[in-house]
């Protein structure tokens, strides 16, 4: 009897990506191990067992179901290291603001930006997030993502906070996909601790004595993340709260450099951070100081891009220095509002001069070891989870040439559907 529950067969191309299950760093990255004429087995749990000519894996696997991807490309589901999809309402009118001159920072001290995010989700149940949310992800695995991190931080409460990480819980429950779970309740200092008598010292008070210990309590979250920028948590107070929340289990993950330099990427490396993300900002110091590190320098174009930023993150001098360079969404309300990962793939090739094949293994076994699970997404390969993307294109350089465009025709999970036609 065949130990083969499904086999993927009649592909033009398979980007295997296949490796060493860490992050990839410099000239790694140019391999994105594209196979042609081959099919990939799948076991009844899920897992890859072989990759190998289409005749071979037929002939050992005779009782097999078969998809057939029909001349299609096979890729590793995308991981999507970075998103902020838990929130109610779009912040449609601050592109406007933007657009009339108006700065990221000013439109948060207008009362705006994160902090209308916050208002509206604290005014929403948790069955209305979950709901929200869904349809949201829903999107995103129809554009080939199949590992998404999820952040709370629109909380900036005890009990917000607390909430939105239930809904991430109830979340990867619900759905057919892996979702990874970061605690981010220092997004921003919240208005009412920015005047007497509350002060952001108390804030900071909270999250480190009552938020991260819920957190941790409940197992809530596997990250605790940190907006560390000038303007909203300096690099001490990032320290701060990231070795309490190490004290509590957590990996770390860090916001770092995005819109000014504060030194937040020699923190990352520092504090031995699984991932420092944006670093549109970062200096030639942070670039050598995560060179020396295992971190992963996660980057995210779609943000500069939306922002209309003139400056990306210098991907060229990150991939040179030898830094593990990986490819995110930031999928959010206000900064970037796309669901659409070949999108990125898109910018990354475009705005941050990667090549196709550096695109995907940031996009694949790169943002895996940014949520610390390159030992099993990231790659088809034997022993891997059987999480694959069917994208309707002969060659694998079309999916980020046709930008904008939806190619992907189905995803799978463990070898089971997450997104049909």
């Amino acid at each position: 009897m065949s130990d083969a529950a499904t086999l993927f067969v009649n592909a033009a191309q398979v980007v295997t990506c296949a490796g060493p299950a860490r992050g990839r760093r410099g000239a790694e990255m140019s391999d994105a191990g594209v196979r042609e004429r081959v099919g990939v087995a799948v076991s009844a749990d899920g897992r890859i067992i072989a990759v190998a000519p289409d005749a071979e894996v037929r002939s050992a696997h005779p009782r097999a179901s078969v998809v057939d991807c029909a001349g299609g490309v096979l890729t590793p589901g995308f991981v999507d290291s970075h998103t902020h999809a838990i929130f109610g309402r779009p912040r449609h009118e601050e592109q406007e603001l933007r657009a009339a001159g108006v700065g990221y920072l000013e439109i948060a001290k207008r009362g705006g930006g994160i902090h209308s995010s916050v208002r509206d989700l604290r005014a929403r149940s948790e069955d209305e997030l979950v709901a929200l949310a869904a349809a949201r992800l829903r999107r995103l695995a129809a554009h080939g993502s199949t590992t998404i991190e999820v952040k709370s931080g629109y909380g900036l409460s005890l009990e917000a906070e607390l909430r939105t990480l239930r809904v991430i819980r109830r979340l990867a429950a619900e759905l057919p996909l892996r979702l990874v779970p970061t605690f981010l309740g220092a997004h921003e200092v919240p208005l009412e601790y920015r005047e007497a008598p509350r002060t952001r010292a108390e804030y900071i008070a909270l999250l480190v004595h009552e938020m991260l210990p819920a957190v941790a309590k409940d197992g809530l979250a596997r990250f605790c993340d940190i907006f560390c920028e000038p303007g909203v948590y300096s690099a001490d107070e990032a320290r701060t709260i990231l070795t309490a929340a190490r004290g509590h289990g957590l990996a770390l993950k860090l916001h770092a450099d995005e819109l000014e330099n504060g030194a937040a990427a020699e923190l990352a490396a520092e504090l031995h951070a699984t991932s420092a993300d944006h670093l549109a900002a970062i200096s030639e110091q942070g670039i050598a100081a995560l060179a020396r590190s295992g971190t992963v320098a996660t980057l995210l174009p779609g943000t500069m891009l939306f922002l209309g930023r003139p400056k990306q993150a210098p991907a060229r001098a990150l991939i040179s220095a030898g830094c593990a360079v990986a490819l995110a969404s930031d999928f959010n309300p206000g900064t970037s509002p796309t669901v659409n990962f070949p999108l990125v793939l898109t910018l990354g090739v475009s705005q941050l001069r990667l090549s196709v094949a550096e695109a995907f293994v940031a996009a694949t076994v790169n943002g895996a070891a940014a949520v610390g699970m390159a030992d099993q997404v990231g790659q088809l390969a034997p022993g891997y989870f059987a999480d694959v993307a069917l994208f309707d294109v002969a060659d694998h350089r079309e999916i980020p040439y046709w930008y904008g465009d939806r190619r992907c025709l189905a995803t799978w999970v463990g070898g089971r559907p997450a997104h049909a036609p």
